[in-house]
C-alpha cells in the first residue's frame, strides 16, 4: 500500500485528499516506479477546479511530472531496469508514491542532475523547448515578450532565451519578481500593477513592437498582448492562470496587423516517442551545459499538496516548487 492525493469532486485546494492506494503490477509495456520528487504546476490546478476535465472522469490523482527510480518492469520493457532514475512528463497521475506507468513515457535521467531538478522541469522546461524552438523558432536580434516572467515556466524561458540571442521583455506583479526576473536573462521588466505593459513594450523598442508574445496568463493579458506585436507578429497563448481569454471575432487578428495566433500545449509535442527523446535530450544538455539553471525554490510535502496548491495560486510561489513523498 502507498500514499496518494486524490480527488474525488471538483474544488477549491480542500478537495485534495491524501489516501491510502494500491499502484498495482506493472504490465506488458509498463514499469513500476517509486516517485522520490513532483512537480507542482499551474495545470495541476486546471484539474483540480474542473477548468480541464479529468481524462477518465474522478476520482483523479494529480499531476503530470515527476523522478524517481524504477522498481519492477513489465514485459517488453528491455530498455529498463530496476534502480534506473527516470522521469516524465504525463500521463496524469504523479501525486503518489508509487505509480505504474507506461515505459515508453520515461526518460533516463543523467547523473549530473537532481531528482528534484528533474521532476520540477520537465513539463516547464520541454515546455521551454517546444515554444522557443518549434512553435515560433527564435532567432538571435528578435524581440520577444513573456508574461509571468518570474514563474516557473518563466525563469527557465528567460535563460534558454537569453542563450538564443534575443531581445527579451518580461513582465511580472512585484518588484521582487521583477529582480528575479533580470537575475534569469530578462534585459526589460514591466511590473503590470503599476505600468501598461502595452506602452512598455512601446517605449522599449521605439514603437516596433514583438516578434512574437508567449501568454500563460489569459484574460488578464488579452487583447493587450496583440498590441505588442509587430505586423504579422506571432500571439502564442499557452495558459490561462488568470482565466480563459473570453471567446474574440478572428477579424480582430487581421485589424492588428494580419496577426498568427496559435494555443499550443506540450503533449501535442511530445506524442511520439522520438519527439519526447529529442525535447527531453534538448532539455538535459542546455541544462548540463550550465546555460539553463533549475532552481527549486520551495518544497512541500505530498501530504500539504492542498497547501501548495493555495501558495500557488495566491501567487506566493516563484520558479520551480516540488512535491516529496
Amino acid at each position: 500500500m502507498a500514499k496518494a492525493i486524490r480527488i474525488h469532486q471538483n474544488g477549491g485546494p480542500e478537495v485534495l485528499k491524501y489516501e491510502d492506494y494500491q499502484p498495482g503490477k506493472p504490465g506488458k509495456g509498463e514499469a513500476l516506479i517509486r516517485h522520490t520528487a513532483i512537480g507542482l504546476n499551474f495545470l495541476d490546478t486546471y484539474f483540480r477546479s474542473g477548468l480541464y476535465p479529468a481524462p477518465a472522469g474522478l476520482p483523479l490523482i494529480p499531476g503530470n511530472e515527476a523522478a524517481g527510480e524504477v522498481l519492477e518492469v513489465g514485459e517488453g520493457v528491455d530498455w529498463l531496469k530496476p534502480g534506473d532514475r527516470v522521469a516524465y512528463v504525463g500521463p496524469i497521475g504523479a501525486y503518489c508514491e508509487q505509480r505504474v506507468i507506461p515505459a515508453d513515457r520515461l526518460v533516463k535521467v543523467p547523473d549530473e542532475i537532481s531528482d528534484e531538478e528533474a521532476a520540477g522541469m520537465m513539463l516547464k522546461g520541454m515546455t521551454v523547448e517546444y515554444l522557443l524552438l518549434r512553435t515560433y523558432p527564435v532567432k538571435a536580434g528578435e524581440v520577444v515578450l513573456y508574461h509571468a516572467a518570474a514563474g516557473g515556466v518563466g525563469l527557465i524561458f528567460g535563460q534558454w532565451a537569453r542563450k538564443l540571442g534575443v531581445t527579451l521583455i518580461g513582465t511580472v506583479g512585484s518588484e521582487e519578481k521583477a529582480e528575479l526576473a533580470r537575475a534569469h536573462g530578462y534585459e526589460h521588466v514591466i511590473n503590470y500593477r503599476d505600468q501598461d505593459f502595452v506602452a512598455q513594450v512601446k517605449e522599449i523598442t521605439g514603437g516596433k513592437m514583438c516578434d512574437v508574445v508567449y501568454d500563460s496568463v489569459g484574460k488578464d493579458t488579452f487583447p493587450g498582448s496583440l498590441d505588442c506585436l509587430r505586423l504579422r507578429g506571432m500571439f502564442v497563448s499557452f495558459g490561462q492562470s488568470s482565466g480563459p481569454i473570453p471567446p474574440f471575432n478572428l477579424a480582430m487578428l487581421s485589424q492588428k496587423g494580419s496577426l498568427y495566433a496559435t494555443r499550443p500545449t506540450l503533449f501535442n509535442y511530445i506524442a511520439k516517442r522520438d519527439e519526447l527523446e529529442a525535447s527531453a535530450k534538448a532539455l538535459f544538455d542546455v541544462v548540463g551545459s550550465g546555460a539553463v539553471k533549475i532552481r527549486v525554490n520551495q518544497r512541500y510535502q505530498l501530504a500539504e499538496a492542498a497547501q501548495a496548491h493555495s501558495d500557488l495560486e495566491g501567487r506566493k510561489t516563484t520558479g520551480t516548487t516540488v512535491l516529496i513523498p
